[in-house]
């Protein structure tokens, strides 16, 4: 039991730091939002739902009361979420401040509050962490599916454009270092929908394999050429981390008749944190 407990614990810290440097990757993104002092063509929701998965995955841990290494990277993952929201509202436009507000008091606010106190109060705990522990599960199962979409993008316009290989790499190590992370505490409200996060993350990484090299397709319309898609991917932590993606099609710039402004958008949305994360 001690050999469990102690290997338990390096993949544990080992996922904390894969979970930690994949909690950072929207940096280069706030960083352009700073740079033009709005945040207009961007998205909150990934923000808003990791901090939203942190918060379940910090209170479930608490029940647990045996999972530290959970409530030290979600910690971290609760902060440095609160930070990007804030800076996203502070340079956001009035609709999409509006937006984030309503997004924050759905999930983070009725939703996490539903959740606990429709638990909390039962009386038996081990019924009200295994609740608990199905409805994180429940979610992390449903944000692992979201890579599906950025997938079937892959294989449809044959480009990795928007698919980094770092962050797949990333996400797949941090699946792994939290599948046996749950696996050794015989949790599998941890390991199960690592499971996923690991399937996907191989998926993305062959995809990425035969699509690399693929010749760019020509548009002749100037304006299909100039348009581009957005993708926003949020890395959510569960144990490892979860990417959920929003796409949306991005028009021509008006003002950059080359279309690099909007080319610059989707390069550094491709970085955002997709919110898994444990």
């Amino acid at each position: 039991m001690a050999l469990h407990v102690s290997w338990a614990f390096v993949f544990g810290i080992l996922g904390n730091v894969v979970s930690f440097l994949v909690s950072l990757a929207p940096l280069p993104t706030f960083y352009q939002i700073y740079k033009k002092r709005t945040s207009e063509g961007y998205q909150s929701i990934p923000y808003v739902v990791s901090l939203f998965s942190a918060m379940l995955w910090i209170y479930y841990a608490l029940l647990k009361k045996d999972a530290m290494l959970l409530i030290t990277i979600n910690t971290f993952c609760v902060f440095i979420q609160t930070f990007y929201i804030v800076v996203y509202f502070y340079y956001g436009p009035k609709k999409e401040k509006l937006v984030t507000l309503k997004l924050i008091l759905l999930f983070n606010v009725f939703g996490f509050g539903v959740i606990f106190f429709s638990t909390f109060f039962l009386k038996n705990s081990l019924v009200r962490l295994q609740i608990l522990g199905y409805i994180c599960m429940g979610f992390a199962l449903c944000v692992f599916v979201a890579p599906l979409g950025i997938l079937r993008k892959v294989i449809k316009t044959k480009s990795v454009e928007y698919m980094p290989f770092t962050l797949s790499v990333f996400l797949t190590l941090g699946a792994v270092m939290w599948f046996f992370y749950g696996l050794l505490l015989k949790d599998m409200n941890i390991a199960v929908p690592n499971v996923l996060g690991f399937i996907f993350g191989i998926l993305q990484m062959i995809l990425y394999a035969i699509y690399k090299n693929y010749p760019e397709k020509m548009v002749e319309d100037p304006k299909l050429q100039s348009s581009a898609q957005q993708v926003v991917v949020d890395v959510v932590k569960l144990g490892s981390t979860t990417v959920s993606l929003e796409v949306n099609a991005v028009g021509p710039n008006p003002n950059n008749g080359d279309g690099t402004g909007e080319a610059q958008k989707i390069k550094t949305n491709n970085t955002a944190d997709a919110s898994n994360k444990v």
